[in-house]
């Protein structure tokens, strides 16, 4: 049989006999990878599957519940490089724009009635788990003022 290049490593290897369409040399990385990347497009595409395995890791992290935190306490440089990645990824995951003070267009200053979402606008959160549906409704304007708020005042959500 004629040699193949890996296609992991980049090297040339002979296919076993058995398998006539094999792509990855018998390395162990090699073979890592490929069943990596084949978890990876069965999950995406197979939702049975998807749900096995989330099944299976709450099984796992049941079964033994300070795993992490005493594999983070054994490997202090590991934990370390981590916190300095998850750093990196806090300050990418930002938003780009910089709201002003006031962000309101429109010079009345008052919201028309809708509905809009309430964020916290704490620096440190990462998940944005913390968004409320509000709706807003006027329940008193000052007399004669304001009778009606332009409609583009506010962009809605």
């Amino acid at each position: 049989m004629e040699s193949r290049w890996c296609t992991a490593c980049g090297n040339l290897f002979v296919p076993r006999a058995q398998a006539p369409r094999q792509s990855y040399c018998a390395q162990p990385d090699c073979q890592r990878e490929r069943r990596r990347l084949w978890q990876q497009a069965k999950r995406r595409s197979d939702p049975d599957y998807l749900d096995n395995q989330s099944q299976a890791q709450r099984a796992w992290a049941g079964r033994n519940p300070g795993y992490w935190r005493e594999y983070r306490a054994s490997h202090p440089a590991y934990a370390a490089q981590n916190r300095r990645q998850q750093k990196v990824r806090n300050v990418q995951r930002q938003p780009r724009r910089i709201a002003r003070m006031d962000a309101s267009a429109c010079d009345t200053h008052t919201l028309p009635d809708g509905l809009y979402e309430l964020r916290s606008t704490d620096a440190a959160a990462v998940a944005k788990m913390g968004v409320w549906m509000v709706r807003l409704t006027v329940v008193a304007r000052q007399s004669g003022e304001f009778e009606r708020a332009p409609e583009d005042c506010k962009e809605r959500t």
